[in-house]
């Protein structure tokens, strides 16, 4: 540890004694010596280094010792065994300090008088050069290769120059933003990223001193993907009134425009019907659009399935990606409902009489007084949804722009629905409201 050396002062029967301190502030990390015979244990101190040429040790020796006083700095050299010379001053200050260290063993020896006080301490300018680069990139998956040298930490027992390394722990992995992937120097990555991609080796030791290179990886992989948007009835279940017109929004990633295919499925009802009447392969597939973002109306009720295909073209590798909705478009079935009763007193509560349906093609509405006098009347072969057909189909409670009496009416509505089923709907309906 640390020790004092002691001369005989001239007529004095005694020795005075102050112990030296030698500090790093600025190091790292720090150990002891572990020497094989020399019975005594000196601190190492530990500087993480940029690169093998970098000496930025620095050492601090204080002492108690008051006056001017001489500070010796010696080097151990290992090659002979002995301490040489490196720095020395007097001073009245309390400390001395040598800056821009090599590795090596430093004695400190500081005298006043008859006094002299003997420290020693260890440095070690500890530096890791990393190295990382990418190989083989495929659709697949694509190599990570490491390598690194770093410094060995050598120290020698002072009594017979024993060689003695440090232990460090070498210790190395993958971080993709900060995040441990992979402790293997090196490996195969499947699945890769479909975005471009910084992978860092991090080779550090247990002092907290590491080195680090960046492999940046181009990817050529893509992701598929894609929302719908239509005027739904349901929106859990991508359900709406036929002709559905849809809205395909493409979200994929890394894939190149105008590389896209949108598969579209005929009826999947039709589909099933046909493969059960047939032992031959049933051909499912409606067309095939090359839009980045379609948007298609189906005309006619049923199921629909939607598979996106997405490519991206490199020079060598042209990489797919597939993505499916998990649940099917549903343009809805047909149907026709009318009230029993209405109001049509201004009120702005019940005014009309609707006929409500959905996913009718086709539709005629007559409606008839207690005589059978034809008070209203509406058809359209080419309905294209409730909405847009909803202002004049509706009947006001006015016949020849005059009030209609209260009473009961009978109405008459038959059509064709988008399922290819033919839709009646007939009945009474109360006509309530004050005559004029």
């Amino acid at each position: 540890m640390k020790r004092s050396l002691y001369f005989l002062i001239t007529l004095l029967l005694f020795s005075s004694t102050l112990q030296a301190q030698i500090s790093a502030s600025t190091a790292d990390a720090s150990d002891v010596t572990s020497y094989p015979v020399f019975p005594e244990t000196d601190d190492i101190f530990i500087f993480c280094a940029s690169d093998s040429l970098a000496e930025i040790g620095s050492l601090t020796v204080t002492t108690e010792l008051q006056g001017t006083k001489t500070f010796l700095w010696e080097k151990y050299n290992e090659v002979s065994g002995t301490f040489e010379l490196f720095f020395q001053e007097s001073s009245e200050a309390t400390s001395s300090q040598i800056n821009n260290l090599a590795d090596g063993c430093y004695r400190s020896t500081i005298t006043l008088g008859g006094v002299t006080d003997i420290d020693r301490a260890w440095i070690f300018n500890n530096w890791t050069e990393a190295e990382a680069s990418i190989s083989d990139s495929n659709c697949e998956s694509f190599w990570l290769h490491g390598a690194f040298q770093t410094a060995v930490l050598n120290y020698y027992d002072l009594s017979d120059n024993t060689e003695q390394e440090v232990y460090k722990d070498v210790q190395a992995e993958w971080q993709v933003d900060g995040n441990k992937i992979s402790s293997l120097l090196n490996m195969q990555f499947f699945n890769p990223p479909y975005e471009n991609t910084d992978y860092t080796l991090v080779v550090f030791d247990r002092f907290g001193c590491e080195g680090t290179s960046v492999a940046p990886y181009e990817s050529i992989v893509t992701q598929a993907k894609f929302s719908v948007d239509a005027n739904w009835t349901d929106s859990n279940k991508l359900t709406g009134e036929a002709p559905l017109t849809v809205t395909f929004i493409n979200e994929s990633e890394n894939g190149s425009a105008g590389y896209y295919e949108w598969f579209f499925y005929r009826n999947m009802d039709d589909i099933i019907a046909e493969s059960e009447g047939s032992p031959e392969p049933v051909d499912s597939i409606e067309f095939v659009a090359y839009d980045d973002s379609p948007v298609y109306t189906y005309q006619n009720s049923g199921a629909y399935w939607v598979k996106l295909v997405s490519k991206h073209v490199s020079e060598l590798y042209t990489c797919v990606d597939t993505f499916a909705l998990e649940n099917y478009i549903i343009a809805d079935t047909s149907f026709i409902r009318a009230p029993n009763v209405f109001t049509p007193n201004g009120d702005g509560n019940n005014d009309q009489f609707i006929v409500w349906f959905s996913s009718m093609k086709s539709l005629e509405i007559n409606i008839y007084n207690r005589w059978g006098r034809r008070v209203h009347y509406w058809k359209s072969g080419s309905i294209q949804g409730f909405e847009g057909a909803k202002t004049e189909s509706v009947w006001d409670g006015r016949i020849g722009g005059k009030y209609a009496s209260p009473g009961v009416y009978y109405y008459d509505v038959v059509g064709r629905g988008r399922d290819g089923k033919k839709r009646t709907k007939s009945g009474f309906v109360h006509l309530f409201r004050n005559k004029d």
